[in-house]
C-alpha cells in the first residue's frame, strides 16, 4: 500500500508515466490547454516580456525559461511574437526549458528547430534545480496541477486522515503526518487535495535566481474549497477521481489526472522567500491587462477580415467568462 502522492507521482512519471511520452493535445489528445486554443495565448505573454525588459525590470539578455514545455508549442509562439512586436530582442534573449524526459527534450529541440532554424539557441535542463540565473523570465503553464498530492478527508469522529491505494482502490487511514496536519489547520481543510511539493521547488527558484519574473497559469483558486477536485481526463471525459465504478487500474498511466491548485499556498510559498511581489488573477483579466486586446488590433490592421474573424474566435475561448477565462487563474511573482 502507497500513500495517494506517490500513486499519482507514478501515474505520471513513473516508468511508462502518462508525461514520460509525447501525448497529443487539444482535438486528438485527452484535453485542452490555452496553448492549443490559440497562438494569441503566446503572444500576449510575449507582449508582458518585452513590457517588463523595457522598462526595465529584466535584462534585454535575460533568459526566458519554460518548465514543462510539452512540444514546445507555447515557447515557440513566444519566440514567434517577440519577432513581431521587438525583433532586435532576439539577438539578445536566451532560451532554455526544464525538461525531465529525453524524448521529450528531443522534440522540444526538433520543433523549434523547424521553426527559427539557427536563429533561436535553446538549452535544456534536466531539473529546475541546475539552473542559477542572474535575469530570467520564467513561464510555467499548468504545472502546479501535476505535482503530487495527498488526498485528506476529515471523518465523522473530526479525525484527519489521509489516502493510501492498493491494488488500484483508494482508502483513507489516520493522517500521523504533522506536516500535512498543521497544513490542514492552517488553512482550514477538512477535505480535499493538499500538495507540499511545491515548497522545495518555489524554494529553488527563489535562491537560484537573481532576479526573475515567474508567471504560471492553472486550475484552482486561492482557496481551498473543501471537496475533492482531483480527476481524471481521457479523451475529453473528465472522471472525478471517486466517481462510482471508476476503474483506475484502466486508466493509470493511460490518461491525465489533476486537480485544482491552492494558490494562497502558493503565494505563502514565495512570501515566505521574503518576496512581497505577486499578483493573483483570473486569465481573463491578465490577459486583458497583458495586451491581448492590443495585439488583435495590430493583427486586425495586417489580415484581411476572414483571418481575423477566425482569431478573434478563439481568443474569444481564452477569456470566456464562464470557461478557460474564469477557470484559469494566474499567479505572476516579480523579484
Amino acid at each position: 500500500m502507497k500513500r495517494f502522492n506517490q500513486y499519482f507521482n507514478d501515474w505520471l512519471y513513473g516508468k511508462e508515466g502518462y508525461y514520460s511520452n509525447y501525448k497529443e493535445i487539444g482535438k486528438d489528445g485527452d484535453f485542452y490547454t490555452s496553448v492549443s486554443t490559440s497562438s494569441f495565448f503566446g503572444g500576449t505573454i510575449a507582449k508582458k516580456i518585452v513590457n517588463s525588459i523595457e522598462e526595465g525590470f529584466l535584462d534585454k539578455n535575460t533568459t526566458i525559461l519554460e518548465i514543462g514545455a510539452h512540444h514546445g508549442y507555447l515557447l515557440a509562439d513566444v519566440i514567434q511574437f517577440i519577432y513581431t512586436l521587438k525583433p532586435e530582442l532576439l539577438s539578445t534573449l536566451n532560451f532554455a526549458i526544464v525538461e525531465r524526459f529525453e524524448n521529450l527534450q528531443i522534440q522540444q529541440k526538433k520543433y523549434i528547430n523547424e521553426s527559427f532554424g539557427d536563429v533561436i539557441k535553446l538549452k535544456h535542463y534536466n531539473d529546475i534545480k541546475e539552473v542559477k540565473l542572474d535575469s530570467a523570465y520564467i513561464l510555467a503553464n499548468e504545472i502546479f496541477d501535476a505535482f503530487d498530492c495527498d488526498l485528506v478527508y476529515t471523518n465523522s469522529e473530526n479525525t484527519l486522515q489521509y489516502a493510501k491505494v492498493e491494488n488500484h482502490k483508494i482508502n483513507f487511514v489516520d493522517c500521523k503526518d504533522n506536516n500535512i496536519i498543521n497544513h490542514c489547520k492552517k488553512y482550514g481543510i477538512t477535505k480535499g487535495e493538499v500538495a507540499l511539493s511545491y515548497k522545495d521547488f518555489v524554494n529553488t527558484i527563489c535562491q537560484n535566481f537573481k532576479t526573475f519574473e515567474f508567471l504560471t497559469f492553472d486550475y484552482g483558486d486561492r482557496y481551498p474549497r473543501n471537496d475533492f477536485s482531483a480527476r481524471v481526463y481521457e479523451k475529453h471525459n473528465v472522471f472525478p477521481i471517486f466517481e462510482e465504478d471508476l476503474d483506475l487500474e484502466s486508466l493509470y498511466k493511460k490518461s491525465d489526472i489533476t486537480y485544482d491548485v491552492h494558490f494562497n499556498y502558493l503565494s505563502d510559498l514565495f512570501n515566505n522567500n521574503k518576496i512581497k511581489s505577486l499578483k493573483f488573477n483570473t486569465q481573463l483579466k491578465a490577459l486583458v491587462e497583458f495586451g491581448i486586446l492590443e495585439l488583435l488590433e495590430i493583427l486586425k490592421a495586417n489580415v484581411d477580415e476572414k483571418t481575423y474573424l477566425r482569431e478573434t474566435q478563439k481568443v474569444k475561448i481564452l477569456l470566456e467568462p464562464t470557461g478557460m477565462g474564469d477557470r484559469f487563474k494566474i499567479l505572476n511573482v516579480r523579484k
